[in-house]
């Protein structure tokens, strides 16, 4: 009985500990600041979640710069607002909502199936939907919810749309595929033989671990590009504690602390995108051939696990043998 509270609790504890330690070095920081990027015209991005929040912020400034920008997202409605508020600030903005539900593997292949039909290019796809904190419960395939929408919808929305990124890059323009995680990866911990296990269920251990294997999967996808030769590169944004609807699942009396605290502390969903907008974007990464944990605008070092390159191998056949991949 102890042994499971503490499983449970350990995870919370930790996770307030490391947010509280982010707020403090948000204070002492300032915020990225996004450069003047050059125009995009004729490249095409996916963005998942980009109906509100960083993923909203992210395909409006792409929009401006001339990208023709697809938000993959669940609600439609939502979505369609969100265009009709980029095309009134941009005219010529080239905006369109398709659904997409992470939580279902069917989802995900009729959207990628339904956006190879167009014959479209794709040269920046932003993985940057997802969810934090939730109850316990199961995606429709009956995966843990943070690992089976935060990682593995992601997962296979990438892996089915890697060759039609890898047509659209070339030497001096790479396609790129940009995940945000999170900080919270530090504490995550991946045990390949409890992947999808809900026993003694932590929601803040989950979204930890989800975070870990996001980033785990960043990074050995961008190796296996490289070492095919790929005009294609992969890396992962933090991009800090940023104010919006994700922390809507806190307990109230923290959320309601939480709502207070982020109109003075946290990030604007603008600074919150703006790492993922260098990422995405900026012809400085073409040099270095992109890749890598970047937070607050520059690469940075991230804890050991990230880099074990066995465990990123295992992760990555893992994940395919639970999407019946090849």
């Amino acid at each position: 009985m102890l042994t499971a509270i503490r499983a449970c609790l350990l995870p919370v504890i930790k996770l307030y500990l490391l947010g509280l330690k982010v707020l403090l070095v948000q204070l002492v920081s300032k915020p990225f600041r996004l450069p003047v990027m050059p125009r995009q015209d004729g490249k095409v991005a996916i963005v998942t979640g980009g109906a509100r929040g960083i993923g909203y912020e992210v395909v409006r400034h792409m929009a401006r710069l001339g990208v023709h920008v697809i938000i993959g997202g669940r609600d439609e409605q939502e979505g369609q607002a969100a265009i009709r508020r980029i095309c009134e600030e941009n005219t010529e903005a080239k905006v369109e909502f398709k659904k997409l539900d992470l939580a279902s593997l069917q989802s995900v292949r009729q959207f990628v199936q339904s956006f190879k039909e167009r014959d479209l290019p794709l040269h920046i796809l932003v993985n940057n939907a997802g969810v934090m904190l939730v109850p316990e419960g199961r995606t429709e395939d009956g995966f843990e919810q943070h690992f089976g929408v935060n990682y593995l919808g992601h997962f296979l929305l990438t892996w089915l749309l890697l060759n039609t990124l890898k047509d659209s890059g070339k030497c001096g323009s790479f396609s790129r595929v940009v995940t945000v995680s999170s900080s919270a990866h530090r504490i995550g911990e991946i045990r390949l033989c409890d992947l999808n296990s809900c026993q003694c269920y932590s929601a803040h251990a989950a979204y930890c671990h989800s975070k870990l294997a996001q980033l785990l999967f960043s990074s050995h996808l961008h190796q296996e590009l490289q070492r095919g030769g790929s005009p294609v590169s992969s890396c992962a944004v933090d991009p800090g504690m940023v104010d919006t609807a994700l922390y809507r699942h806190l307990w109230m009396p923290l959320w309601l602390a939480q709502s207070f605290v982020a109109r003075l502390l946290f990030r604007t969903p603008e600074e919150g995108a703006a790492t993922v907008l260098y990422t995405a974007l900026s012809p400085a990464l073409e040099v270095e051939s992109g890749g890598g944990y970047w937070a607050n605008g520059r690469r940075e070092m991230t804890t050991p696990p990230t880099f074990d390159p066995l465990l990123q191998l295992s992760l990555w056949e893992t994940s395919l043998h639970l999407l019946g991949l090849q």
